[in-house]
């Protein structure tokens, strides 16, 4: 299920998007991919990165180096750096004004059905 996401990205981002998350969600074994931090806000510049924070299906078994190759790969994939992060991260982190703003904010824009 994709939803539209009140995002402001250039149009040919949002195409890249539309295109070709769920198909990365699906090889990646993603199921939940989520938007946050200054994309979804006014303040986003053309040199802003990308925060992007996923929940992984129970089958998933990444690692350290599968997960910077996702990072890079969203990198080529919307031509701009990532900051990506875990669903699990956020909600396990010890500073509790940080995970609620990202899980009270993130916009989803996949989710496995």
């Amino acid at each position: 299920m994709k939803q539209k996401l009140p995002i402001q990205l250039p149009p040919a981002m949002m195409d890249a998007i539309a295109s070709h998350i769920p198909e990365f969600c699906q090889r990646w074994k993603i199921a939940e991919f989520y938007f946050f931090g200054s994309v979804l806000r006014d303040d986003f510049r053309p040199d802003s990165d990308i925060d992007v924070m996923v929940r992984f299906d129970a089958e998933a078994t990444w690692g350290l180096l599968e997960f910077v190759r996702m990072k890079d790969e969203l990198e080529i994939l919307l031509k701009r750096e990532i900051d990506l992060v875990t669903k699990t991260s956020i909600e396990q982190s010890h500073n509790w004004i940080r995970r609620q703003e990202i899980l009270d904010t993130a916009q989803v824009a996949y989710v496995a059905g």
